[in-house]
């Protein structure tokens, strides 16, 4: 089993989500959250006084999935968030150990 877990721009998550959905997957865990790297932050106007934003707004997505998945899985966010601007994202995949669903108990692959 494998974790997926990706960042992108706010206004791609329907993009994503219907792409994610065609390919099968109909669950995950999204989170609004804030960061930066190479976009790094901009400046804004508010009040007639100018302010830097270091952190901007960003969706975390984050999936288990088989590991027969993983890489379709990836080809679909690539494709529904890509804009060719700086700041599309990143795509992470880890190792998923065990996973339980809590109202049945069921295990690893029954559980997602």
């Amino acid at each position: 089993m494998k974790m997926i877990c990706a960042i992108i721009k706010p206004f791609k998550l329907d993009d994503v989500r219907t792409a994610l959905a065609r390919a099968g997957i109909h669950g995950m865990t999204v989170s609004e959250v804030k960061g930066f790297g190479r976009q790094k932050g901009h400046t804004e106007l508010y009040r007639g006084a100018e302010y830097s934003v270091d952190f901007l707004p960003k969706i975390k997505l984050e999936i288990a999935a088989h590991s027969d998945q993983v890489e379709w899985i990836i080809d679909a966010i690539m494709e529904a968030a890509h804009t060719g601007k700086i700041g599309d994202g990143k795509l992470f995949v880890y190792d998923l150990q065990q996973s339980v669903r809590i109202r049945t108990g069921e295990r690893d692959m029954e559980a997602i």
